[in-house]
């Protein structure tokens, strides 16, 4: 055994440890997740079962495994592993075990060296790892829930692989609920936890990807439910709200509620109602649904229900996106809120929904005609010969910049996609269409 190697927990301090400690699996079997670096025949997954590690950075929001795949990891390799805090250690210590880890390679040992919280370390202190991850004397992982592109430094980026670790979904969340639940020796099962499927099912939507925040909320509300007459531990609806801190409100994000609550939103909206704009989304965010999910729905809304009419309205539902994704939670709910009652009063169209439609369908259901040759780039000698480019009219150069040109095959001819309304700015865009058709009519040889 080597000097860092893992001691195991007694008995009598294992049971006193927090629920999401004493559930973290010990093989990759129980790992949970993750599929997409961890699936059968998934490079990382067959380096840790070749135990034929390298150097790499664990990147994932809180909850989503880095830690117990480290431990994982420890199991599984034949090697000293020692784990670290960047918020508790400094260069003295760092010095120290990797002076310890040199004297072990040189006697064939290997030491895996995980780094909790890495992007906590500076410049400095990162750099004092980099001629030990060169040299082979450690593997370095590293575990951070910040960008490491921003947090660690190039030059010992440069020496690691960096794997994204995605936030849990809720079924793979309500997975792990049900094996605590069930599991009598380091689980809740001993306690006869009395708790509906719908519960275990909220906890996990409001756990929003965090495995250790679902753990958390189940043992408050097992700890604090009423013991009924037969010894069990019955959770209410009660108990879960002070558990979880807040009113449980009927949502399931995969569920039918979950498209129920989007389309009162998107009507809200588009029937120009602000106060039910905010309303509903006050209920989705409230209940736990991704904010990114709603960003990418208010996207969505300023393109089908105001488009060109206020092409404004999609630039500030992008803005709002990439404020949550910046900002985070609960801090980004302003950015949606503003553009939620935005959208909601801004002029309505759905020339450019229609249109896109109707293009769409013709593309999908008429004749595939080739492309007219006078549209088509003469990029060499030989199409230019078969008449390429021939006919084409440069618009800058003729007057008013418009010209009599056919753009669409001869089949379609004629045929009108867009039809802009009198609403916002789009009543500009339909006073410059009359113009460019007014004027063909008038040039029309």
């Amino acid at each position: 055994m080597g000097l860092f190697e893992i001691q195991p927990e007694p008995e009598s301090r294992a049971g006193k440890r927090p629920l999401a400690d004493r559930m973290r699996p010990e093989t990759l079997e129980g790992f949970v997740g993750q599929l997409h670096v961890l699936g059968p025949g998934k490079p990382l997954r067959s380096q840790i079962e070749r135990d034929e590690l390298a150097s790499m950075i664990l990147w994932g929001p809180p909850g989503s495994g880095k830690t117990t795949l480290a431990s994982v990891i420890a199991r599984r390799t034949h090697s000293d592993f020692v784990r670290f805090s960047a918020v508790l250690s400094g260069i003295r210590e760092i010095r120290d075990v990797m002076a310890v880890a040199e004297r072990a390679r040189r006697v064939g040992r290997r030491t895996v060296l995980f780094i909790d919280e890495i992007h906590r370390f500076n410049k400095a202190q990162q750099d004092a790892f980099l001629p030990y991850v060169e040299r082979g004397d450690v593997i370095l992982i590293g575990a951070t829930t910040e960008n490491p592109s921003f947090e660690v430094n190039s030059a010992l980026l440069s020496r690691v692989k960096v794997y994204m670790l995605a936030p849990l979904s809720t079924d793979e969340i309500e997975t792990l609920l049900n094996r605590a639940l069930n599991d009598a020796h380091q689980g809740l099962a001993e306690q006869r936890v009395v708790i509906s499927e719908e519960q275990v099912r909220q906890i996990a939507v409001f756990a929003n990807g965090d495995a250790r925040a679902a753990y958390n909320t189940l043992e408050s509300a097992a700890l604090a439910a009423w013991k009924d007459e037969s010894g069990g531990a019955v959770v209410t609806d009660t108990v879960l709200e002070d558990a979880i801190q807040r009113k449980m409100l009927l949502y399931d994000k995969s569920g039918e509620e979950h498209y129920n609550l989007i389309s009162a939103l998107h009507k809200s909206v588009r029937n120009s109602d602000p106060d039910a704009a905010l309303y509903w989304l006050g209920r989705m965010l409230e209940a736990g649904e991704d904010p990114l999910y709603v960003a990418r729905r208010l996207i969505r809304m300023a393109s089908e229900d105001i488009g060109l009419a206020d092409p404004g309205a999609l630039r500030l539902a992008v803005a709002s996106m990439q404020a949550v994704h910046f900002v985070g939670m609960p801090e980004g709910d302003l950015a949606l809120a503003e553009t939620a009652v935005y959208l909601a009063l801004a002029p309505k169209s759905n020339a450019l929904y229609t249109g896109y439609g109707e293009g769409k369908r013709d593309a999908q259901e008429s004749l595939a005609e080739p492309v007219p040759l006078h549209l088509r780039n003469a990029v060499t000698g030989l199409m230019s010969h078969f008449g390429y480019g021939k006919g084409y009219q440069y618009a800058h150069d003729a007057p008013d910049h418009l010209t009599q040109m056919q753009c669409l095959p001869d089949g379609l001819k004629g045929r009108r996609y867009y039809r802009p309304t009198n609403e916002g700015l789009e009543k500009n865009l339909k006073e410059r269409l009359d113009f460019i058709e007014e004027w063909r009519k008038k040039n029309r040889r």
